[in-house]
């Protein structure tokens, strides 16, 4: 038996990823469990939750053929950030699904507190989204009979998606949130670090459903993989974790993760108050706290899954076909992205989605991935007004494979663009949290994009963003 390793274990919304890592940051097993989600056209986006934890279950059980149990030192969960789920306090039984961070099921019911989203603001970092879990376990109370009599009888468990898998899958059945989980319920301030008082009140939730708050860095107890025994020191969220991938956090550069969604994110040293930015608690332990601005673009990947739903395109085949095209196409409509909901900058959780223009197959690919380019270029917009320009951007994520995109992004920001070639960045920058972010953990080689100035690209974005206001509203 050789050394010891890290397991990170990534919980996202297409699959389960379990990863070995060692000391120096060497990748040496990996298991990967896909998962379903249903969806409607009512806006609801869930996963079954015993599917989820049979997948953690499983993913495990897979490493564990690959990388020897005795050898796991410690491991750590990295969890979609504002999927939601209520469970029974008694026995761990889940009482309803999964709902999705996509899942926009609570727009009309939150439109009733539009006056007090500037409070919202204030206390969260974070503004009045259906996105986020406040609405969703409103919904939950008020439309499911289960959830109902089990808060009626003080036997309802309710919270992040993580803290539900660390309570069925340690031996403590703990009962515990991380903070940067905690944070994407629109219930907890990183202001307070801690559950607010006020927020509980305007959304009706009891704070006895809900789990001690904690940092993202705790001993939350103890993960059984066979007679091998594994301490949890680590829970956070997905989008949290992908910065340290890359190593220590820069203070200097902006983190672009390109999967699902996109996520933009700006260090800084406290946290920040600044709309229509978020403010991020991303990791956080008994001394420490690490804060970003926040932007973020629901459609990056899932424009794409659009694209080939509405429009029978093969998205795949386009992206290649694109990887080394011209940065701009005058002839190429453009895409208003609002898959799965308009997130940051504009904040329109009902905008329609639609193309402006007419163009061939390859030419709506091309309109769709220039869209998130575009709509990071409004967030990094935004942040600039906050922080210095940032002197790179830190690419990861699948799309980040996309060299079209990574060239765009260059030369829209006039920053290179650093992309690791190591595509699990959220195993990775969970692994190296896990191991106690040694100085030996070893970022993986990137290749850097350089910026190429081109005038046609700017006159699109400039035109797009025009096209974006109007039809948000005038945000």
């Amino acid at each position: 038996m050789t050394g010891g390793v890290y397991v990170a274990i990534d919980q996202g919304g297409h699959a389960t990823r379990a990863s070995a890592y060692s000391a120096d940051g060497t990748l040496e097993g990996a298991a990967l469990v896909t998962i379903a989600t249903q969806r409607n056209s009512l806006g609801h986006v869930e996963h079954d939750p015993a599917e989820l934890v049979a997948s953690v279950e499983t993913a495990l059980a897979e490493l564990a053929r690959i990388v020897e149990p005795p050898r796991w030192q410690a491991a750590g969960f990295a969890v979609q950030r504002s999927s939601l789920v209520c469970w029974s306090a008694d026995d761990g039984r889940p009482l309803s699904p999964v709902l999705s961070w996509q899942d926009t099921r609570g727009a009309a019911w939150l439109r009733g507190l539009s006056r007090r989203a500037e409070d919202v603001q204030r206390l969260t970092g974070l503004t009045l989204s259906p996105h986020y879990g406040a609405s969703k376990l409103r919904w939950c109370l008020d439309h499911l009979p289960e959830v109902r009599a089990a808060a009626a009888q003080s036997r309802l468990a309710a919270g992040p998606l993580a803290a539900f898998l660390l309570h069925r899958l340690l031996e403590e059945r703990p009962f515990l949130a991380d903070a940067s989980t905690a944070a994407r319920t629109l219930l907890w301030s990183p202001f307070e670090r801690d559950w607010s008082a006020e927020l509980l009140e305007l959304f009706g939730i009891p704070r006895s459903v809900l789990p001690q708050a904690t940092g993202t860095s705790h001993r939350f107890g103890t993960l059984a993989s066979g007679d091998a025994r594994v301490p949890v020191v680590v829970c956070n969220g997905d989008q949290s974790v992908v910065p340290y991938a890359a190593g220590p956090l820069d203070f200097d550069a902006a983190y672009v993760n390109l999967g699902t969604g996109a996520f933009v994110l700006r260090p800084t040293r406290d946290a920040l108050h600044a709309p229509p930015l978020l403010t991020s608690l991303i990791r956080a332990d008994e001394q420490h706290a690490d804060f970003v601005l926040e932007g973020s673009v629901n459609g990056a990947g899932a424009a794409l899954a659009w694209l080939e739903h509405h429009q029978g395109a093969a998205a795949d085949r386009l992206l290649a076909l694109l990887a080394d095209a011209e940065l701009a196409d005058d002839g190429a409509p453009f895409f208003l992205n609002g898959v799965a909901g308009l997130a940051s900058p504009f904040w329109r959780p009902d905008f329609e989605t639609r193309f402006v223009g007419d163009g061939s197959e390859l030419q709506q690919c091309r309109a769709v991935l220039e869209s998130v380019a575009f709509l990071i270029k409004a967030n990094l917009d935004e942040m600039d007004r906050q922080r210095p320009p940032p002197e790179r951007l830190v690419a990861s994520g699948g799309l980040a494979e996309n060299r079209l995109l990574c060239r765009m992004l260059a030369a829209l920001s006039e920053s290179p663009v650093d992309r690791g070639n190591d595509h699990e960045a959220t195993s990775r920058g969970l692994a190296f949290q896990v191991a106690g972010m040694p100085a030996g953990f070893v970022a993986p080689p990137v290749e850097r994009f350089e910026p190429e100035p081109d005038q046609r690209l700017l006159a699109r974005y400039l035109k797009w963003l025009a096209l974006m206001r109007e039809a948000a509203g005038g945000a």
